[in-house]
């Protein structure tokens, strides 16, 4: 089969190879040309978002959709706040109390990449749809608990985690779909215009669910919880979103995690977000895992007092939400989380001695709003790192990482807090996360170039097979490249890029192989996991895929295009 201008194979040359000995000055140069593009292509957005924070609520379908992650996570804080509430009167054990935030964020941890997966896989509107019913049934279940008189800690915390799948299903699903509902520029305010609905669902829910418990009590706030989750369905029904076509089939969901965690491992840029939003969250997650001991500690406190204090994170929250797209210009990502995590933790610090609502809630508003600083720009960070293709799954480890940290840190401060006390373990956690924030941001790297991620299939010809080889076969795939011995250290650095390039595309393997009797010969060699895992690797392609092979070929100098062979692995 001869040559063809594929993923895996030279295009028609669009640029003469460097000349010996002189190093790849211009293809430097137009890499940094090119680097540049693409870091401006990723900055428009915050560039223009000061003129339109509120843009995306006017396209219908956003709009329709953020109603419903409002609702949505409404419930989820009533739930939070009945649960918490109802724990405190089943035990006084700070460590049960705590496990309570530990059982809802758990879920999202085990059970997070098998949903991204399946957000990936399959129809996303009516994933989203059950997950909502999922979220109503668990609730009926909490209600009849609790009017039976059959409620104790261990049976709370059994369904709280099971109200957490629901969680753990919803979000990856939800944060595939805000990129295709607006277009690129806004992504950064529609995130932003969440993190309101979060936030602003932060008020309304404890100050519902208060009044509830207040008037008639826990079993009616899950009441109401599950009439809004079967109404959020009833919305997202009417959700008519094209069908995505799959000519190569649903991938298998075992192949569908492998490649999202080959993603996300192949990339710095989300390997550098991922332990930044880590560290974040295990120590910002002490306050809100003890904020009900909090209350209860200060001056004439109750349940009144723990729902005032949520509410003033959420509107701390909600306010900083709307300076956001100004914040971004004035400031780098670095800064924005740096600082935002600085501010958290000296609100905890105030929250933590605070000897009443008067000082406490004020700490509570600042808290909020660094809270939301520092998560948002870690968000915008990881949806730019991703392309449509896989970013159920890689939101969906962006998410199990907050929430495994959320879970280990509410079970390691509330320990803490049972050895020393709630004040001290709070002003522990505050003086450890700043510590623990400055040293990865000095010592994680990753925060590469921005890349060009928008899918580029028009560029690539898939390969043709004479007869598509059996299944279960592996495919190895050789390139041949020949290569001037002055440029090939230059060749090796490129050549590395694009090991990363072909893991996070799916390939199981990937080596460069060099011929000790001819130094000019170079031997690429990618092995698939099928045929028809090779044929999905050219549906991933993008504009930074086309940009790395024009790179890699260019130091190519043979007459002819290098030399691909494919086989199938037999034997084995």
């Amino acid at each position: 089969m001869p040559p063809q201008p594929s993923h895996d194979s030279a295009p028609p040359r669009a640029a003469p190879p460097p000349a010996a000995g002189a190093g790849p000055g211009a293809s430097a140069s137009a890499d940094a040309a090119e680097a540049a593009a693409s870091a401006r292509l990723r900055q428009g957005s915050a560039q223009r978002a000061p003129e339109s924070a509120f843009a995306p609520l006017a396209v219908p379908v956003f709009r329709m959709m953020w109603l419903t992650w409002l609702a949505a996570n409404t419930c989820m804080w009533m739930s939070d706040v009945a649960t918490a509430w109802l724990m405190t009167t089943l035990t006084d054990s700070p460590a049960l109390v705590a496990l309570v935030q530990t059982a809802s964020t758990l879920p999202v941890f085990l059970l997070g990449l098998p949903s991204g997966a399946l957000a990936d896989i399959l129809d996303r509107r009516r994933y989203f749809m059950f997950t909502q019913f999922w979220v109503a049934a668990v609730a009926v279940v909490l209600c009849v608990a609790i009017l039976a008189g059959g409620l104790n800690a261990w049976t709370l915390l059994a369904l709280t985690f099971a109200n957490g799948i629901g969680l753990a299903m919803r979000w990856p699903v939800f944060a595939a779909i805000v990129p295709d509902l607006v277009p690129r520029p806004q992504l950064p305010a529609a995130l932003a215009l969440n993190g309101v609905a979060m936030n602003g669902s932060r008020i309304i829910g404890p100050l519902v669910a208060g009044a509830i418990i207040a008037s008639a009590g826990s079993a009616w706030v899950f009441v109401l919880n599950a009439v809004l989750s079967v109404a959020a369905g009833l919305i997202i029904m009417r959700w008519r979103r094209a069908p995505t076509p799959q000519p190569l089939g649903r991938e298998r969901l075992g192949s569908a995690m492998r490649v999202g965690l080959a993603f996300v491992r192949e990339s710095p840029p989300m390997r550098a977000v991922l332990w930044r939003i880590t560290v974040f969250f295990l120590h910002a997650t002490a306050l809100l895992a003890l904020l009900p001991l909090v209350a209860r500690g200060l001056q004439g406190g109750g349940a009144g007092t723990f729902t005032l204090l949520l509410a003033s994170m959420g509107a701390g929250a909600v306010s900083s939400a709307l300076f956001l797209p100004r914040l971004r210009q004035r400031m780098s990502m670095d800064q924005l989380v740096g600082r935002g995590a600085l501010v958290q933790a000296l609100a905890t610090a105030v929250v933590a001695l605070a000897p009443n609502a008067y000082v406490a809630v004020p700490a509570m508003v600042l808290g909020g709003a660094a809270w939301l600083t520092a998560a948002n720009t870690l968000t915008v960070s990881a949806q730019l790192a991703l392309p449509n293709w896989v970013r159920a799954r890689g939101m969906s480890i962006y998410q199990m990482a907050i929430m495994g940290a959320t879970a280990a840190g509410a079970a390691l401060w509330g320990q803490v807090a049972s050895w020393t006390g709630v004040p001290l373990s709070l002003a522990l956690a505050a003086v450890s996360g700043v510590a623990a924030m400055a040293l990865v941001q000095r010592l994680v790297s990753g925060r590469h170039a921005a890349e060009d991620l928008s899918p580029a299939l028009a560029a690539f010809q898939p390969p043709q097979a004479h007869s598509a080889p059996a299944t279960g076969l592996r495919l190895v795939t050789s390139i041949e490249y020949r290569i001037h011995p002055a440029q090939a250290a230059q060749f090796r650095a490129v050549m590395q890029e694009s090991r990363r390039a072909r893991l996070r595309a799916g390939a199981l393997s990937w080596e460069l192989q060099h011929d000790i009797e001819e130094p000019s010969r170079y031997v690429e060699r990618i092995v698939d996991e099928s045929w028809t895992e090779h044929l999905r690797r050219f549906e991933r392609v993008t504009a930074s895929d086309v940009a790395l092979r024009d790179r890699r070929f260019a130091f190519h100098v043979g007459e002819a295009p290098p030399v691909v062979s494919r086989y199938v692995v037999e034997g084995d």
